[in-house]
């Protein structure tokens, strides 16, 4: 009798622990991370991007460390790799400078900052120092007359990264930049690269070359076609460009030469309504899941197709049209869908593709630095989490307005000449 009691309450025992451990499981399941708001996303994965880049630069390693990755339309495979390092530094402090200008924020987010500011200032001085392993030549080709601009405006978007960088380094900073005045531009949106180098120099005191900057603007002018948009040199092309250079370098360019002289005040009106009408349409090539059109080059540059949203929405000159909302909805939309890939990366380094590893995509100028400019969508970092673009409630853009049946506004083009 005894023993049949015992076997009822073992019994009785294992059907309440395989019930509670069944609960157990079930709240496991039902239990769902916090999910990132869009602020968080895009931090984490700016530094999945970056962090590569910046750490191992900070630790004198990058040349060790960075794959020596080119196109497979490569025109000349050892002169791409011997430029790729001062292309990836460029590109990659150019997108993150306004983050790491702001101050405040939550904790993690100021510590993650500290960490990346104290990186950057060890990295670029090691890129400057002869005797550093990282050691970066600008001289080797015109390439770099490219990518010393992209190191150029990063600057100006993050005087903090001046004020901060010792003496010494300052001087080989300007220097290096200096020496990429031996190139000679290609008659495009390279005259750009040239004019945004003299408005660092102008910037931060040194002398500058006003006719390399009125050279760059009075030829954009003659080169603007219509309806927001320049042709890249004397053609034109339906792809990128226009964002991922001719309007942001012409912002940059046109605010700071336009406090050194009122000679181009009437040209720097033309620019700011001429960014807000491409604005618009950047903004209304986004699709409701966060591809775009893919056309023409360099579209393995990934996010910073929309390089010029970014750049609006940072400079809170948004054309009343486009809420901070709707575009940072917009362009978390962009980020998803251009890093989704499994392929995204490889061994935790961008691959040349615009969703995952496309190595046919690529031109045969891009080399493993080249898809780092892709950072630059990650501009509107530099408005504090308490700015409407980050605080306002998730909106819909326009393409999801347009294509869920609502009533929308109707577009025209516009001449602004």
């Amino acid at each position: 009798m005894k023993n049949n009691n015992k076997k009822k309450y073992m019994i009785l025992f294992l059907l309440v622990m395989i019930n509670c451990f069944a609960i157990a499981q079930k709240k496991t399941r039902t239990t769902k991370n916090p999910k990132l708001t869009d602020r968080q996303f895009w931090l984490t994965q700016m530094d999945k991007m970056v962090r590569p880049v910046v750490y191992n630069l900070a630790k004198d390693s990058l040349r060790i460390a960075m794959p020596q990755i080119t196109s497979i339309h490569v025109d000349n495979k050892a002169h791409r790799i011997k430029v790729q390092y001062v292309e990836v530094l460029g590109r990659v402090l150019s997108g993150i400078a306004p983050w790491l200008q702001l101050e405040g924020g939550s904790k993690e987010e100021v510590e993650l900052r500290r960490q990346y500011r104290q990186w950057t200032l060890q990295g670029i001085k090691n890129a400057l120092d002869s005797n550093a392993k990282d050691f970066m030549n600008f001289d080797i080709g015109g390439q770099q007359l490219v990518d010393a601009s992209y190191l150029a405006i990063a600057f100006t978007r993050a005087p903090w990264l001046w004020e901060n960088l010792d003496k010494k380094s300052q001087s080989l900073l300007v220097k290096s930049i200096a020496t990429t005045r031996k190139f000679k531009p290609v008659f495009s949106n390279w005259l750009l690269f040239s004019a945004m180098n003299e408005a660092f120099m102008a910037k931060f005191g040194f002398d500058w070359d006003p006719m390399r900057v009125d050279y760059a603007l009075q030829q954009m002018e003659q080169w603007y076609t219509g309806d927001g948009m320049y042709t890249d040199g004397t053609t034109f092309a339906f792809d990128y460009y226009n964002s991922f250079v001719i309007h942001p370098y012409l912002a940059a360019i046109a605010e700071i030469i336009g406090k050194k002289t009122n000679s181009y005040n009437g040209m720097v009106e033309k620019i700011s309504k001429r960014n807000q009408r491409y604005a618009v349409i950047q903004e209304r090539l986004i699709n409701t899941d966060g591809t775009y059109p893919a056309t023409g080059r360099s579209i393995i540059y990934r996010g910073a197709a929309f390089h010029h949203l970014a750049d609006v929405a940072l400079r809170k000159t948004l054309p009343k049209q486009l809420s901070p909302a709707q575009v940072r909805c917009a362009l978390t939309a962009v980020i998803k869908k251009t890093l989704e890939s499994p392929s995204t990366y490889k061994d935790g380094w961008l691959t040349i593709g615009l969703y995952g590893a496309q190595p046919t995509l690529g031109d045969f100028y891009n080399n493993q630095g080249s898809p780092y400019i892709a950072s630059n969508i990650f501009l509107p970092l530099g408005l504090p989490e308490n700015d409407p673009f980050w605080a306002s409630p998730d909106e819909k853009w326009s393409a999801q307005k347009i294509w869920s049946g609502e009533d929308f506004q109707n577009d025209h083009s516009e001449k602004l000449k």
